[in-house]
């Protein structure tokens, strides 16, 4: 966003952090040199498209035509989540039926909570409301058979590192369940500080990446990131700029049908 009017450096950026939420909005003064699109924690996938040409890649294609642009600066949440579970519906059958959008999931499950921290200048959600709002998806979505379960990561040390490899491994396994990631966004693109929710889209065992289906789509498209990278992002705690949703830290929420 660029400001059309000149105004105290102070004042511009106190303008440009309220914007930033589950955005990859970052404030700079005039005279910094630009950052780079992303990190050297991140390499976009038109970078980087060799596995998902050689390995079946399930969860690539069936959720990557499904990840739309999250429709306010606050809406990572219900963009994820109205990602994962048209995926898991798949197309429609009939031809008067159209793919819900986000705010027809909004409007579908009638939480007022839900739509007032998505709409534009709102808190965004908690890594709880994630679940909760994950969960009274489903049946909206046809997917009463499924449920809802989370892994929040309390360390960085072996032993989480590898439960969520297992997480990723076994998400990789088919198409049939999603796996949503709640993060800090500027750990993996390196341009900002702030929490955020996406898509995972597939799993490189071999090359330990994880490849995330962007919903800040006017900053991003997908992208590859390292398992400790997407680990670490997990564990940052939300900045005190960021309002209620301060301390923060993230997790996997998966959607999978349940035994």
């Amino acid at each position: 966003m660029k400001l059309t009017v000149a105004l105290p450096e102070a004042l511009a950026l106190s303008l440009a952090l309220p914007l930033a939420l589950c955005t990859g909005l970052a404030a700079h003064a005039e005279d910094e040199a630009p950052l780079p699109k992303l990190g050297p924690n991140a390499t976009p996938v038109t970078e980087a498209t060799d596995y998902l040409r050689a390995a079946p890649a399930p969860d690539y294609w069936a959720f990557a035509p499904y990840v739309k642009p999250q429709f306010t600066s606050s809406a990572c949440g219900v963009a994820t989540v109205t990602a994962a579970v048209n995926g898991l519906a798949g197309l429609p059958a009939n031809a008067e039926d159209t793919v819900m959008t986000q705010p027809d999931l909004l409007e579908a499950v009638g939480d007022a909570h839900w739509s007032e921290i998505s709409a534009e200048g709102g808190d965004g959600v908690m890594f709880d409301d994630l679940v909760t709002y994950a969960t009274a998806a489903l049946p909206v979505a046809g997917l009463e058979g499924y449920g809802v379960t989370a892994f929040k990561p309390a360390d960085a040390s072996g032993a989480t590192l590898d439960t969520t490899r297992k997480w990723l491994i076994q998400n990789e396994e088919s198409s049939d369940d999603a796996l949503m990631v709640y993060f800090n966004q500027g750990v993996v693109t390196g341009d900002w500080d702030g929490p955020h929710v996406s898509l995972i889209g597939a799993y490189d065992a071999a090359k330990d990446e994880v490849l995330i289906l962007e919903v800040d789509q006017d900053w991003y498209i997908p992208y590859w990131t390292p398992t400790t990278v997407l680990l670490e992002a997990m564990l940052k705690p939300t900045s005190e700029e960021h309002g209620v949703l301060e301390g923060q830290t993230g997790g996997l929420v998966r959607l999978a049908p349940q035994s």
